[in-house]
């Protein structure tokens, strides 16, 4: 992988986590005011996109979603995918 995808990629990473540990940040005080909230599977999907390791961080600093059986599992099996394929990419 040339040095501009992977500083892209490290970009798109970084953006996307950035996002995750915020959403669920969002999605925590509107769940104590209860408004509308972020639905779980948009939550969920950041994980999937890449944005495990902020959703992760996000779940542990906001005490949210905890106990959910499926983001206790998904979550961290999801930034643990990613952590694999960025390591692929780099020993590459």
């Amino acid at each position: 992988m040339s040095g501009i995808s992977l500083t892209l990629l490290f970009i798109y990473l970084a953006v996307i986590n950035l996002s995750g540990f915020i959403m669920y940040a969002v999605d925590k005080a509107k769940a104590k005011q209860k408004t509308h909230r972020i639905p779980e599977k948009t939550l969920l999907n950041f994980a999937r996109l890449g944005g495990g390791l902020g959703c992760w961080l996000g779940m542990k600093v906001f005490r949210h979603k905890t106990l959910h059986k499926q983001f206790r599992i998904t979550v961290p099996l999801w930034t643990i995918i990613w952590l694999g394929f960025i390591i692929f990419i780099l020993i590459k």
